[in-house]
């Protein structure tokens, strides 16, 4: 009882005894039962579980409706972790992880083309891809989640594929003899078709992830949205701007050349 309790003797620092109820008022009232701290601030946890959709657009729908519905009370703050914390770190690594690939893809188109600024048409690529790619996402209504990062990084080297095949075909048939303008012509023509199969079946193949549904789909569904639509983009724009592209740059780069031959 709230008497029993007002009458528990405390020892004082003399060595005497006093009720509870001379130095502390008793009474019921509400309160939490236990008390957590972190880094000295006391801190109360919020836990919920997520299913059948994506946690980047649940957490943002909850901090879109925190922002207009409730007005936090001063030296109040929130943080978000749990899964959503480890996915925050998971991307900014895959963001690193990506930026070596690219280098590593830079890296590997020199040694194989030994030209630089072949090897740097063929990246063009990527940006194409990488257009595709983002507005797929955005049409879709979705964010920048893991699987969706993941699907740019299968994606660009899908692309560069494509972009070597056309590369290389048109280098061969300027090594047979073949005029620049010509060879780009035959070649643009004869690269129609595997670049537009390789698209083709990798969007058939991407097709029953992109329309998954239940459990796992929140995974599948981004990186397959990702991937079908920078496919879309990195086909049409590999078979009608990097051909062209290729053609200026190497007209430049000839005619420069035969300028240099003349001078000497």
């Amino acid at each position: 009882t709230v008497e029993s309790i007002e009458n528990l003797e405390l020892r004082t620092p003399s060595g005497t005894f006093v009720p509870l109820k001379q130095v502390a008022d008793v009474g019921f009232g509400y309160g939490p039962n236990t008390i957590n701290r972190e880094n000295v601030s006391r801190r109360i946890v919020i836990q919920c579980n997520v299913q059948d959709r994506d946690l980047g657009n649940f957490i943002a729908e909850v901090q879109q409706a925190i922002k207009e519905k409730i007005d936090l009370p001063k030296a109040y703050f929130l943080t978000y972790g749990g899964q959503f914390e480890s996915q925050q770190a998971a991307q900014r690594r895959i963001l690193i992880q990506t930026g070596f690939v690219v280098i590593g893809i830079c890296v590997l188109l020199f040694l194989a083309m030994g030209s630089f600024r072949l090897s740097l048409l063929v990246m063009l690529n990527l940006p194409l891809a990488l257009i595709g790619g983002v507005v797929s996402v955005f049409l879709t209504g979705g964010v920048l989640s893991i699987p969706s990062m993941v699907g740019f990084i299968l994606l660009f080297g899908i692309a560069v594929r494509n972009g070597i095949i056309l590369v290389t075909h048109i280098n061969t048939l300027r090594s047979e003899g073949m005029l620049l303008y010509d060879a780009v012509i035959k070649g643009a023509e004869e690269r129609i078709s595997p670049v537009l199969m390789t698209a083709l079946t990798t969007g058939l193949g991407m097709l029953p992830l992109a329309l998954a549904h239940g459990s796992g789909a929140e995974l599948q569904k981004p990186l397959a949205i990702v991937i079908s639509g920078g496919m879309i983009t990195a086909t049409l724009l590999t078979l009608l701007v990097l051909p062209v592209l290729y053609y200026i740059v190497e007209l430049s780069w000839v005619t420069r050349f035969q300028r240099e031959s003349e001078k000497l």
